[in-house]
């Protein structure tokens, strides 16, 4: 095929290049959603059934799409004892657009300034939800191309999802994910195997430039998400038939070939109708299901259903839910403990989703595993892609590493301060009055904050942001926690040997002032 690359060439390839550590920040504050059923006269259960969703995190006016990133690639950079020198590349995926010229990413960079390094490739990606998965599809091509350095690829995504009074403004939420790139890595991206589908629609978007608020079609939205999902995963299946083809195995792609699925999560519910609507896929697709025993048993009736006719049957979604019941307990449940208590999280949404399913398992259970993810922003963009776990799960191993290095996610998600609805409501009024103001000082509470935790000062007169970080010496019952993790910070050497080792680079002085404007 004319553009191919001969088999030898994959030998000169960095091996399983992937996710080698991963950082998740989450606000310090949430609001229940049963008591905001009620403070919005809605009905008992429309927001933790019919969306399934438990608690919803959020800012305040301290907090801004550039302090959310600082604190979580400081927080990976220290706990994973890196140095800013060894890395090449940093980009990230966001739609909280603060600034239409000057990128989040160009902010990151006050934190390399002490290391001196300049050398970093990469600005930021923007499509709604989708833009972290570009961001890492291009760290892990350019570890994988003739322009890599040596050096580690770091991404991050990151948003702060909120919507004007009504039905959509529980479906919010707040939050960043880093994730160092590189090779030998312990999530390991398979090659060749992703499922992509692009188009045109207006299911939710942002047009309006002094507003934090989306435009949003709730029914197109869904309509978008379900197609994109099937179209992706007949894409992913038709790639990886063909490589196991070429490999001697004859067989077809299903659902029982993935460990784990995690998809981006809106709402909870919508996930696991996700889950089901994959079970319709396999089921459609299968040459002679057995629908008298397994998991297909009963479901004759749907046999000749055209799937761009069932997106809002209910028939079907009920039928295909029950059926892939067991599916979602093993494969997808675990993977909604941060959607489920913190909300939407936009661009981190499947990444926070993939940290619950690796903080929830041991090593042991998650080697050697395939991970399916789907990832899907408005407009619309999708990808339905796989990870392998690698097989090694012993103690010290990167994949342990990786693990322990999760494994407080429920204990901070606990250590949260619960806020009534009405101080929540207060909180969006003054983000919406206040988030394009210049000359501002922020009202929100320094102390409510994580340790540790960047947060805005001022905006001045010309718009310029500063920031100062939260002492990590402060007397949080979750102090320990944040800089212990649950392993010790310990150095991960630059991806080649013929870079230095360098020593983990300690913290900078508490309190330190950066800006996003002139020094």
């Amino acid at each position: 095929m004319p553009g191919s690359l001969p088999a030898v060439c994959e030998a000169a390839w960095p091996k399983d290049v992937g996710i080698i550590a991963m950082e998740v920040y989450f606000p310090s504050q949430y609001v229940e959603q049963a008591e905001l059923e009620e403070f919005d006269g809605v009905g008992a259960g429309k927001y933790t059934v019919g969306l399934g969703q438990a608690r919803m995190g959020f800012c305040s006016d301290r907090e801004d799409i550039g302090s959310l990133c600082l604190t979580v690639v400081q927080r990976l950079m220290e706990r994973s004892g890196l140095s800013y020198e060894s890395v090449g590349r940093l980009e990230v995926g966001t739609e909280t657009i603060i600034d239409k010229s000057k990128s989040t990413k160009t902010v990151l960079m006050q934190l390399f300034e002490e290391s001196g390094n300049t050398d970093v490739e990469g600005v930021d990606t923007t499509n709604a939800c989708y833009g972290g998965t570009a961001a890492l599809f291009n760290a892990v091509n350019w570890v994988e191309s003739s322009s890599w350095d040596g050096r580690y690829a770091l991404v991050v995504a990151g948003d702060i999802a909120v919507y004007a009074t009504g039905s959509a403004r529980p479906t919010g939420g707040a939050g960043a994910v880093a994730m160092l790139v590189g090779p030998n890595a312990p999530l390991a991206f398979e090659r060749g195997l992703r499922g992509t589908h692009m188009q045109h629609a207006y299911d939710f978007y942002k047009p309006d430039m002094v507003s934090e608020y989306p435009v949003v079609d709730g029914k197109l939205s869904i309509q978008c998400y379900l197609s994109a999902l099937d179209r992706c995963y007949s894409v992913y299946r038709n790639k990886i038939h063909a490589q196991w083809q070429r490999e001697g195995l004859d067989k077809r792609c299903s659902l029982e070939d993935f460990g784990f699925m995690v998809f981006h999560s809106p709402y909870c519910k919508l996930v696991q109708k996700s889950l089901a609507r994959l079970m319709l896929n396999d089921f459609l697709c299968h040459h002679s299901p057995d629908t008298q025993s397994g998991p297909f048993s009963g479901l004759e009736a749907f046999r000749d259903v055209k799937i761009e006719d069932t997106y809002f049957d209910r028939d079907v979604e009920k039928a295909f839910m029950k059926a892939s019941s067991e599916a979602f307990e093993s494969k997808t449940k675990a993977s909604l403990l941060i959607s489920n208590q913190n909300g939407n999280m936009y661009t981190p949404s499947v990444y926070g989703c993939l940290a619950s399913v690796l903080a929830q398992h041991t090593p042991q259970q998650l080697a050697g595993q395939r991970i399916g993810v789907f990832s899907y922003g408005s407009g619309f963009a999708a990808t339905l892609y796989s990870i392998k776990v690698t097989q090694d799960a012993t103690p010290g191993s990167a994949l342990d590493k990786l693990v322990s290095s999760l494994c407080d996610l429920q204990a901070r998600l606990d250590s949260r301060k619960k806020v009534s609805p009405d101080v929540f409501a207060q909180n969006m009024k003054l983000r919406e009055e206040t988030h394009h103001l210049a000359n501002y000082i922020p009202q929100g509470s320094v102390e409510e904050l994580f340790p540790g935790t960047w947060y805005l000062t001022r905006v001045d007169e010309k718009h310029r942001r500063q920031y100062v970080r939260r002492s990590m010496n402060d007397d949080r019952p979750l102090e320990a926690g944040l800089i212990t993790s649950c392993i010790t910070a310990e150095h991960i050497p630059s991806p080649l040997k013929k870079m230095p080792r360098i020593p983990a680079a300690t913290a900078g002085p508490e309190g330190l002032v950066i800006s996003n404007g002139d020094h």
